[in-house]
């Protein structure tokens, strides 16, 4: 009974003393007997009391928690690269269509990060990430039929057949051919990642962009297409007659189209293939089929519609059932059941996001909806890697700060306690490793060695010579502690009863003392996380594409990125800063919970 109250108590006053001060603590034991206290609840007791290390204890718990527990469920891929993802800010507003689209859709149709849809009287709406020149619509294009989202550049044909483009104007793509530009009878057109497409009433298509990388040669078949497709690197034509033709002047795997294809109904692209519906409902695929592409799944009906987004498919069939495949890297290919049977008018997907289109107006959106801290240089999401970088980082501190309690302590230990002449030796040996200078070693060392072995051994050797090089500070303190506590009564004691020299040092000394290990090696793991962040920064810690809160910083030292793409410097910086300051004010408390005057100072 009398166990359970103070349990409760103890948990309670903690609880109290953070959130309502000593005051109430005092009333509520003011006729409380007080209870004789060992002094690891008398430290414990007073490391409570201290709000300040108690609320840093907890926020480096949960940076703790989450990087080491979170890496387990967003592991990140370390080659991963994307470069239609390059520094995109922080977003989560990728998906989140117009309400005043929703219910008068007339199409839509899906860019690298936005979307750009039309209503029903023409109007052209975008939403997502926006550069400033993408939001600059042009506000002459009349009732707009038609749209076409490339990477950073869009299309828009109008009711009278007449091409329109915005956004950036690389490679040319802003510049719209004569033939086009003078045409009033265009009936298709897509915006590829380098390149326009347009194709005419009458069969004729016309590219323009960086035609250098992707190839288009129309051969025989002006006259005769249909619809034209773009991937990564050439064009793809479907003719009137159902015939599937390349438009590109170099073999590669997606101008290999398979033989037994038949009459075909439709076609898209991802970056490396292509995909047909056939006459009879069929799909197939073709290409560099990585990601899973060619793992159609088993589609019941008949396919009545395809769209594609850079590594996935999308089929509706004609059962109002929706099928996609592919990369799902962003949960593009997850398609939502709450979807699935009901009035499908259409679905439009691309890059990484999907719209379906209900018979009733309403959409239903599935797959990137944005990143929470951005993306960097690369297109790699930035909280992924300050979760990764920061397990990495601590794992590095952790250790190299165990390598220097180890040596650091039995150095100190064996000096403190023998003195003489062991004592001189030793001391010099720790102050000619205490005068090396740190960074400019490392860095000598990594740029000699470190071209030399694997990333693995690299970051093993970092933890290595932070260990070896960081054990002078602990070594001084123990030396200093068993000074002390060598001509103590317990000590003359053990050595009267022909206890091991060993024995008294390490099992009856040394956790005596064990309250100044525990303080210093906290400040130390501190110190040992800025050091490692502090060469991977200078590029001699970790090299990519291996995270750690110090390379994310690398390359983030001009103007441009400062300014522009702040979050790529600010969130790892707040990262490292607040486990920093967390480790050293937990220190500062154990230091004074441990210290028996603390409360009166």
């Amino acid at each position: 009974m009398s166990k359970k109250k103070n349990k409760r108590s103890t948990f309670g006053s903690v609880f109290r003393r953070m959130f309502l001060g000593n005051r109430a603590i005092e009333k509520e034991d003011v006729l409380a007997e007080e209870q004789v206290k060992t002094p690891f609840q008398t430290a414990v007791k007073n490391y409570v009391s201290n709000k300040f290390a108690m609320g840093c204890l907890i926020v480096f718990t949960l940076l703790f928690v989450t990087c080491f527990i979170g890496s387990i469920f967003i592991n990140e891929e370390p080659t991963y690269q994307e470069v239609t993802q390059q520094n995109l800010g922080p977003t989560r507003s990728l998906l989140d269509i117009p309400s005043r689209l929703v219910g008068n859709v007339r199409q839509i149709s899906v860019g690298s990060t936005y979307g750009v849809g039309i209503d029903n009287e023409g109007v052209v709406y975008m939403w997502g990430s926006l550069t400033d020149k993408l939001k600059q619509i042009p506000n002459d294009m009349g009732d707009v039929v038609q749209v076409a989202a490339g990477q950073d550049h869009c299309l828009a044909l109008n009711k009278e057949g007449k091409v329109f483009t915005w956004g950036n104007n690389r490679l040319h793509l802003g510049t719209i051919p004569l033939e086009v530009a003078n045409a009033n009878n265009i009936k298709y057109i897509n915006a590829g990642y380098q390149i326009s497409i347009a194709v005419t009433e009458d069969g004729k298509v016309y590219a323009w962009g960086n035609t250098n990388v992707v190839s288009f040669d129309v051969h025989d078949y002006q006259g005769k297409i249909a619809k034209a497709v773009a991937t990564g690197s050439g064009i793809m034509g479907l003719t009137k007659d159902g015939e599937v033709v390349s438009l590109t002047g170099t073999d590669t795997g997606f101008t290999k189209i398979p033989t037994d294809l038949g009459k075909v109904k439709d076609i898209e692209a991802t970056a490396q293939t292509v995909a047909a519906i056939t006459e009879d409902g069929k799909v197939r695929v073709w290409g560099n089929t990585t990601k899973g592409l060619d793992k159609i799944p088993e589609i019941e009906g008949k396919a009545v519609s395809l769209s594609s987004g850079r590594y996935h498919y999308v089929v509706v069939t004609d059962q109002n059932k929706v099928y996609a495949w592919g990369d799902n890297n962003f949960k593009e290919s997850n398609v939502p059941s709450s979807i699935q049977g009901k009035d499908i008018d259409k679905v439009y997907s691309g890059y990484y996001q999907n719209y379906a289109v209900m018979k009733d107006g309403s959409v239903k959106t599935w797959g990137l909806k944005g990143y929470w801290l951005g993306t960097d240089q690369y297109g790699r999401d930035v909280l992924t890697r300050i979760i990764n970088g920061g397990r990495m980082t601590m794992t590095i501190g952790a250790i190299a700060v165990i390598i220097s309690i180890i040596i650091g302590v039995t150095i100190g230990g064996i000096a403190g306690y023998y003195g003489g002449k062991v004592d001189i030796i030793l001391m010099r040996f720790e102050e000619v490793v205490a005068g090396i200078p740190f960074l400019p070693f490392a860095m000598i060392l990594s740029g000699i060695v470190g071209n030399k072995i694997s990333e693995t051994q690299r970051i093993m050797l970092i933890m290595v010579i932070l260990g070896f090089l960081s054990w002078p500070s602990i070594c001084y303190l123990v030396r200093a502690e068993i000074l002390s506590e060598r001509e103590k009564e317990y000590v003359t004691a053990a050595k009267a009863l022909g206890v091991k020299e060993s024995k008294i040092i390490f099992r009856h000394i040394l956790p005596n003392i064990m309250s100044v290990i525990i303080v210093n090696a906290t400040l130390q793991f501190a110190i040992a996380m800025l050091t490692e962040s502090t060469l991977s920064y200078l590029g001699f810690g970790v090299a990519e594409p291996n995270a750690t809160w110090g390379n994310m910083l690398n390359g983030c030292c001009n103007s441009v990125v400062i300014q522009s793409f702040w979050w790529r410097w600010v969130f790892p910086s707040i990262a490292l800063g607040m486990a920093t300051i967390c480790i050293n004010a937990i220190g500062d408390g154990l230091r004074d919970a441990f210290d028996p005057k603390a409360n009166e100072r």
